[in-house]
């Protein structure tokens, strides 16, 4: 019998908003210079130049607002609503590109001079591998995601190069047959719930009797 995988977990970008306009304006700036010239991020969404224009914009307005003038501090913070936007829209480019490479996932977020929080993904279950009845088959076992769910269990016999889709099942287990006996085998498993697709689980490996 094989261990239960670790909960796997996917590094999320988080945007750490300073409350003081000057101190904003400081950590935007950092933002946009982290990510300036960056191979991480070849084709920044929303475009720097915006981003830095929208920084000067809430710089020029805060710089009216402390003249108390009427009408400025609400000016002010139009232009902070309108830069912090901008901001969610850079935290979502960042983190479709951390998506794209898990293993680099936070240093790709850091390097943007974003905040690193880890959340356990769907995917992060309970998912063990057992011989099966009979020779060349595999028992395997992962934790309920709840009524009207479905199970995709893959297995690779290449060492992960390539993956064979097993029978879906809308239990949190299943047996696959017609496996190589005497050979190490890899398991895989993805939960679909009402609320959407889980990640793939981490992958295990059996040694099949």
């Amino acid at each position: 019998m094989n261990p239960t995988t670790k909960p796997t977990h996917r590094p999320l970008a988080s945007l750490k908003l300073p409350k003081p306009i000057g101190a904003l304006i400081t950590y935007a700036t950092g933002i946009v210079t982290g990510m300036t010239g960056n191979p991480a991020f070849p084709s920044p969404i929303p475009a720097l130049a915006l981003v830095t224009a929208a920084i000067a914009a809430l710089q020029n307005a805060e710089t009216a607002a402390l003249t108390r003038a009427k009408g400025t501090a609400a000016a002010r913070n139009d232009k902070r609503a309108a830069l912090v936007d901008l901001l969610e829209q850079l935290k979502a480019y960042v983190q479709a590109q951390a998506n794209a490479t898990p293993e680099n996932a936070v240093t790709i977020i850091q390097s943007a001079g974003l905040a690193v929080r880890k959340t356990p993904t769907l995917g992060a279950r309970t998912f063990t591998a057992n011989p099966g009845p009979v020779s060349g088959s595999v028992k395997l076992y992962t934790k309920s995601v709840g009524t009207r769910s479905a199970y995709l269990w893959e297995y690779s016999t290449d060492g992960g190069k390539t993956w064979v889709a097993a029978p879906v099942t809308v239990q949190a287990r299943t047996t696959i047959v017609g496996l190589p006996a005497g050979t190490t085998v890899l398991f895989r498993v993805q939960p679909v719930s009402k609320t959407g697709e889980g990640d793939w689980s981490q992958v295990i490996s059996h040694l099949v009797k």
